[in-house]
């Protein structure tokens, strides 16, 4: 992954491996309550326009609506006119005919913000039609630093969770004996422990090895600066990972020592039962010449 584009290259790895991370945000920001395990169609990114080609950064399907996410790190007065005209290219490819007369779906929109607190909980813009009327097209949008570490776990927005190291990053004086430092480590520990529990436990090692290598590289990222910082935070996060691939090496060792013994025993009684053989043979050719011998002394 690229520096300069990490944000949207976690944003689109987790869409890729994990989708299902983005239905808690959804549930969240629609007010939907869509399970978990709900079947998530990722539909395509890149539209064409009059004015050529654009690609949105997410365009899912899930239960026959369309919902469409963008990463923003920085504030941008013009995300609106964006958003607006990735919306109508995407509902440009769903127009339906009803009645008689075409109908274009909007899809349902918001704007993940990475950075900062803002006043505002929608952006906007007003649509003025020829005939005089208007239209506000309104778009919510997600403050990842409004969201504590708790609200991220007991909300289950995984999907945040590797954006939160973010607001560490103007901390001028952290360092690995600051008290934000520790209060930083206290707060990955939780996140540690519910990934474990909600990963690990259940057998989804991939899900949790996935998600910790997006942590540690926004992190890598955040305190690029900050050599110490950077390697005591891949200190914490990453030892688990490296305790799992010292059990699997255990492991495989153990399977490999065991595979050897199996073959090892194998060849002992096949080497045994060549040995046995050879000694009947011996006494079988034993007996014969005995015999022999026995039948010329009585012709004799």
């Amino acid at each position: 992954m690229e520096s300069s584009t990490i944000f949207d290259d976690v944003f689109r790895t987790m869409l890729e491996k994990m989708p299902q991370l983005a239905v808690p945000l959804i549930n969240e920001v629609f007010g939907t309550s869509y399970p978990e395990d709900v079947k998530i169609i990722q539909k395509r990114n890149e539209h064409q326009t009059q004015n050529g080609r654009i690609i949105t950064d997410s365009h899912l399907l899930i239960a026959n609506r369309i919902y469409h996410i963008e990463c923003q790190s920085t504030d941008d007065s013009t995300m609106v006119i964006r958003m607006i005209e990735y919306d109508f290219a995407i509902s440009l490819e769903q127009v339906q005919k009803e009645n008689g007369r075409y109908r274009m779906y909007f899809p349902q929109s918001c704007v993940l913000y990475l950075r900062g607190i803002k006043k505002r909980d929608t952006i906007s813009v007003e649509i003025v039609m020829p005939n005089g009327n208007t239209v506000e097209y309104t778009v919510p949008v997600v403050q990842v630093q409004r969201f504590t570490c708790d609200d991220m776990l007991q909300k289950h927005l995984l999907f945040l969770l590797p954006y939160h190291v973010i607001k560490y990053e103007q901390e001028k004086e952290l360092d690995t004996d600051s008290e934000k430092w520790k209060e930083l480590l206290d707060e990955y520990a939780k996140i540690e422990k519910y990934l474990e529990k909600n990963f690990l436990e259940k057998g989804n090692e991939k899900a949790y090895r996935d998600m910790v290598e997006l942590i540690i590289r926004i992190a890598d990222y955040v305190f690029r600066d900050k050599e110490k910082v950077k390697k005591g935070f891949g200190d914490v996060m990453g030892g688990k990972v490296l305790e799992l691939e010292s059990d699997k090496l255990i492991q495989r060792g153990i399977e490999q020592g065991l595979e050897k013994g199996i073959q090892q025993g194998i060849a002992m009684e096949r080497k045994n039962t060549e040995l046995a053989r050879r000694k009947v043979e011996a006494a079988e050719e034993e007996i014969q010449r005995l015999k022999k011998l026995l039948e010329e002394q009585n012709n004799k």
